[in-house]
């Protein structure tokens, strides 16, 4: 049984697994035989950067690393600590390597919090091992971090957990007697803990808080069994892992992309309520829209880009909720088009033959005052063969789809007449 002092620590705590054999998830790292795992267990720390969303066992592998190599563990948290007082850990290590011979482990919190004077100030330690560096951080380091600290640390990235991951260490809070919940015997069904398993959204710490929710309110009512009723009732939403700022942002606006280029409307909808769900800014996802209706739908369907257009105005207008089924109307719009993206290699490939010294004059007869030009309206066909460049290159190639299909038959006429009247 755990005492009353223990019950005020939250249970996602009480349950931090005490032996590499105790974590759950995270196999690519620490299955038996992984290089990360053999480092630990022959003794050796190195200096690192544990990079992952929150909930995944970041700080709990860095105290396991600790505990594994029998090494001291100095923590500080880079969202409020000073200069001084990261001075401070570093001079505190040092004087334990002196006194042990072994290097301790300077474990910094969210790393990326500190700014390029504070992160410089652990190069010289870093250097020259009189540290063991490790920090964790829930934004990408390649970013976040002086590239040269960087440079002398190794990036472990850890992922969000699996269901599977997320139901093994729900019923083990559920078993255990001293410290989870075992003691209060509650009965819960299998539903019950894959339901909530679903809805952390890979975050353990999510997971065992809920399920502590739950718990602490059935057994106040004096109920002997936890069930779905509960859940629908305390915990009806999912827990939503997105920040608008993070990588999470540019993963899910490019599954949407990608799903509607793949003309998957159920995929491209799924995504873009991830979005919305999530907080992303409207006009950054009425802004992905336009830009797809343009390179990936281009004239296989031009109207395409006119809905994206109106569809952005109309969203901007409205707001949410109700923006929702405006951005739902365009992605299946944009989803369920014919595909074209010769638009985008066009202006691509008349770029590429400029910067490559492609730089011609304009004609003389198309200059303001020029002689020669021939007005194209004159003629019964509102056509005439005449040069536009000086050295004429194909740069657009159409593409055999939806609208696109036509405008390719009538440039075909228009060249072969062009062809043949040049000839004459």
């Amino acid at each position: 049984m755990i005492s009353q002092t223990q019950w005020e620590r939250p249970l996602a705590d009480r349950m931090r697994p005490s032996s590499l054999d105790d974590f759950v998830g995270q196999n690519h790292l620490l299955a038996p035989g992984t290089p990360l795992r053999q480092i630990l267990q022959s003794g050796k720390v190195p200096s690192c950067v544990l990079y992952g969303p929150p909930g995944v066992g970041k700080t709990t592998l860095v105290r396991l690393m600790a505990m594994v190599t029998e090494r001291s563990l100095l923590e500080i948290n880079a969202v409020s600590a000073k200069v001084s007082e990261l001075r401070d850990l570093v001079e505190e290590a040092k004087n334990l390597k002196i006194l042990s011979g072994s290097a301790a482990i300077a474990f910094v919190d969210e790393i990326y919090h500190f700014n390029k004077s504070q992160q410089n100030a652990l190069l010289p330690s870093v250097e020259k091992g009189d540290i063991i560096l490790v920090g964790t951080t829930t934004e990408n380091p390649w970013f976040e971090i002086n590239k040269t600290l960087l440079s002398r640390l190794v990036v472990f990235q850890l992922k969000p957990l699996a269901e599977e991951d997320l139901v093994q260490i729900l019923y083990k809070a559920l078993k255990d007697e001293e410290k989870g919940l075992g003691a209060l015997k509650l009965a819960v069904s299998e539903d019950v803990i894959t339901v909530l398993a679903k809805m952390a959204g890979g975050d353990a710490r999510q997971a065992l808080t809920r399920l502590e929710l739950l718990a602490s309110s059935v057994a106040a009512s004096g109920a002997a069994e936890l069930t779905m009723a509960h859940v629908d009732r305390l915990i009806p939403s999912a827990s939503i892992r997105f920040d608008p700022k993070a990588d999470d942002h540019y993963a899910i606006i490019s599954a949407l992309i990608k799903s509607m280029r793949g003309s998957d409307p159920d995929a491209a909808l799924y995504w873009l309520a991830r979005l919305i769900e999530g907080g992303e800014d409207i006009r950054f996802i009425c802004r992905r829209l336009m830009i797809f209706a343009a390179e990936d739908v281009g004239l296989a369907d031009p109207q395409a880009l006119q809905i994206a257009a109106a569809a952005s105005y109309a969203a901007d207008m409205t707001g949410l909720p109700e923006a929702r089924i405006i951005l739902s109307e365009a992605v299946i719009y944009l989803a369920a088009s014919p595909k074209s993206n010769s638009a985008y290699l066009a202006i691509d490939n008349a770029t590429q033959s400029i910067k490559k010294g492609n730089l011609q004059e304009v004609p003389n007869h198309l200059k303001p005052g020029g002689t020669g030009y021939i007005y194209p309206h004159d003629d019964p066909r509102h056509w005439v063969p005449q040069k536009y460049v000086t050295s004429p290159q194909r740069f657009y190639f159409p593409g055999n789809l939806g609208r696109e299909r036509a405008f390719h038959e009538r440039l075909k006429r228009f060249w072969r007449r062009f062809s043949r009247e040049q000839e004459n």
